[in-house]
């Protein structure tokens, strides 16, 4: 009887708290502690959002364990997000980690939150068939919008990434100026579903190569929305769906042309999409549309592992795992930590 590698996975990035167990690139479980609290200040408060992480990853990490029905004693590895992030939540996260995996005496796994999101589509259960290489992926989340190529595992080049505002932040302040509660993009993309994307015309700001921008864009909705409520106090509530199609519509084409672009130029027309923002219908169903359209072959991963999430952590500590690529209980996390 062959022994199993289990490995343990912790993201402490942000606001959420996972913890993760994955065994031959397959999840057995994956537990999620989001914070609510944040909510009330219209974003991620740092402080608040690093003390709940120290409340959340002991229960967390013993409920991964409790449902993949196994104890630490099983475990192989222990695989943890070491940036980009917050750097107190990353701390909570790196901190645990390092003393679980030295408590255990077992190899320790830092792991890129940007790789990982992208690698996420390599796990068992995310996608129909995975992608070969090289490919090009549409990297969207609150802090990054990027256009990567990855040629191999633990080798990918940025082509193109925002240059101020990510696109999660575009559609949360957006949000912010139509009175939505925090996180904005779930409830635009909710509410775009019955409403009119042509209705208003925001803002694309030109940004050479395969850049992006979105603060251009913000300032048109602010702009715009100050001039309409002058006019009409009641104009956000009596035209909401329109609004919230409308942007959420500006928000994928300024995406969706950078991702056209990159294929010309390429030469490559496989794409995958990852991070919290690439559960957003639109862009899924635009990037589906591109089969037909532009004859490209596409990789959605189930929502699960698109938003930040353990899983993700586990699919790179697997992959470094098999390669014994392992880390020193020196490492020390970094807030940014590029590709």
């Amino acid at each position: 009887m062959s022994v199993k590698n289990y490995i343990l996975a912790i993201e402490s990035s942000c606001d959420d708290t996972g913890a993760a167990i994955i065994c031959e690139n397959e999840i057995i479980s994956n537990v999620v502690a989001s914070q609510k609290i944040h909510e009330l200040y219209g974003g991620v408060v740092p402080e608040l959002a690093s003390r709940a992480h120290q409340q959340n990853i002991v229960p967390v990490v013993d409920q991964a364990l409790k449902q993949a029905n196994i104890t630490k004693e099983n475990l192989k590895a222990i695989a943890y997000t070491r940036g980009p992030g917050l750097m107190g939540s990353l701390l909570v996260g790196g901190s645990f980690a390092k003393s679980f995996s030295q408590s255990l005496n077992i190899p320790l796994i830092e792991v890129n939150h940007m790789q990982a999101h992208i690698l996420a589509n390599f796990i068992e259960d995310a996608n129909d068939e995975k992608p070969t290489f090289p490919f090009l992926c549409l990297t969207v989340s609150g802090g990054h919008t990027q256009i990567v190529k990855i040629n191999d595992y633990f080798d990918m080049e940025i082509l193109g990434e925002t240059i101020d505002d990510a696109a999660g932040e575009a559609f949360d302040k957006a949000g912010k100026i139509l009175n939505l509660p925090y996180p904005a993009g779930p409830i635009i993309d909710q509410k775009s579903k019955i409403g009119n994307p042509k209705k208003f015309k925001f803002a694309k700001p030109r940004v050479d190569g395969l850049n992006f921008s979105f603060s251009g864009f913000k300032t048109s909705v602010l702009y715009f929305i100050q001039k309409e409520v002058k006019i009409n106090p009641n104009f956000i509530e009596e035209n909401i769906d329109d609004l919230c199609a409308s942007i959420q519509h500006t928000i994928v084409n300024i995406l969706m042309e950078k991702v056209k672009k990159a294929t010309e130029e390429t030469g490559i027309n496989q794409i995958a999409i990852a991070g919290g923002v690439s559960a957003n219908s639109e862009i899924r169903q635009r990037l589906k549309e591109g089969k037909t359209t532009f004859g490209w072959k596409t990789f959605i991963p189930k929502f699960a592992y698109t938003t930040d999430n353990a899983a993700m952590i586990a699919m790179v500590g697997s992959l470094k795992y098999d390669r014994e690529i392992f880390t020193e209980n020196t490492a020390k996390s970094v807030a940014k930590y590029h590709i």
